[in-house]
């Protein structure tokens, strides 16, 4: 472990309600270290956004909480939200096909697995919620790809390396084909690409301002995901996306 950063971080403790605000000899006294130690930490946490200074001069340097604390806190707050008022009917299609269902989001240019539901069939996928993936990978994470911004999502294409598991390079190119037609059909299909011989649906999530927040996901073998059974996947998967969507506000489509 990274202890200057534990220390940096520590700091952080000792701002309250009832002390929002504090100075550099006040948290010294604190933290019980040396004034040039204390000083160098919270000259990071500022940097970083995690504290604003108040005041800055020679005999006082003082310090609050930064808005980046702020900004955290209310993603924190958002993801919640979002899990509590998608579990219930993620549950509720998870009972109707009986595959994997999963919520995912993107954090810091990658997807994020915040929330699942399992199948109940002896052949499962052992995935775990926090799980982290390329966005470029999987229906979940390449639908939330398409749907980023034009500007966000060139950036971000631009900086990966593409390789699957078989560690055969994609082609960028390739992965804007598939990017426009998840665009085209509304929803995101990927074979095998996290787990050989699986497949996933993806479908998207929008909040009350008509943005792409999640996709909701379903995932299991290829042998359970055929014929007849793939649309009526793919049916309940869209009806139960846009179920989430209408709790979250979102009213500018039908189900």
């Amino acid at each position: 472990m990274n202890q200057s950063i534990i220390k940096a971080l520590s700091l952080l403790d000792f701002f309250s309600e009832e002390r929002p605000e504090l100075s550099l000899k006040e948290i010294t006294e604190l933290v019980q270290l040396p004034k040039p130690t204390v000083y160098r930490l919270l000259s990071s946490l500022e940097y970083c956004g995690f504290l604003t200074k108040t005041r800055d001069s020679d005999y006082d340097k003082r310090y609050r909480l930064g808005l980046k604390l702020m900004e955290l806190g209310q993603l924190v707050s958002d993801q919640l939200e979002l899990r509590k008022i998608s579990l219930p009917f993620m549950k509720e299609l998870a009972n109707e096909i009986n595959e994997v269902v999963h919520l995912v989001i993107v954090h810091q240019d990658e997807a994020v697995y915040i929330e699942k539901v399992e199948s109940t069939h002896a052949l499962r996928l052992y995935t775990r919620i926090g799980k982290r993936s390329p966005l470029y990978l999987g229906s979940g994470p390449k639908l939330l790809l398409a749907y980023l911004s034009d500007e966000k999502r060139k950036a971000i294409i631009e900086k990966t390396t593409l390789q699957d598991l078989k560690k055969d390079l994609l082609s960028k190119d390739r992965l804007m084909m598939e990017i426009e037609e998840i665009q085209r059909n509304g929803f995101s299909v990927s074979y095998g690409e996290q787990d050989e011989g699986t497949i996933g649906i993806s479908f998207p999530i929008y909040n009350y301002y008509g943005e792409v927040i999640a996709s909701l996901a379903v995932s299991g073998p290829y042998y359970r995901f055929e014929g007849r059974n793939l649309e009526n996947i793919k049916d309940k998967t869209r009806i139960i996306s846009k179920k989430i969507s209408s709790e979250l506000g979102h009213r500018s489509c039908s189900i």
